[in-house]
């Protein structure tokens, strides 16, 4: 079965930044522990920029996780599906 994955972008103030890693770190642990890939990168050139991937073996997988996680990914609902080119 194809692996799926979810995509959020959020943006924050300067001031808003350490409490946000606060709440990314429990979403990641919150992930991990449903057993989904998570991560997080930030926009060098612009601090605040935050872009974050969940992913799992498959969409029931990471469905889930959505569904179980207290804190979840903004946009759960728009999950893409690895496409299979061999």
């Amino acid at each position: 079965m194809a692996r799926a994955l979810t995509i959020a972008h959020s943006k924050v103030a300067p001031t808003e930044r350490p409490p946000l890693l606060e709440r990314l770190r429990a979403r990641r642990a919150a992930y991990v522990a449903a057993g989904c890939h998570y991560w997080v990168f930030e926009n060098p050139l612009s601090p605040g920029d935050f872009t974050e991937f969940a992913e799992a073996t498959s969409a029931s997988v990471l469905a889930h996780a959505h569904a179980t996680v207290v804190d979840p990914l903004p946009g759960a609902t728009h999950m893409l599906n690895e496409v299979e080119l061999a």
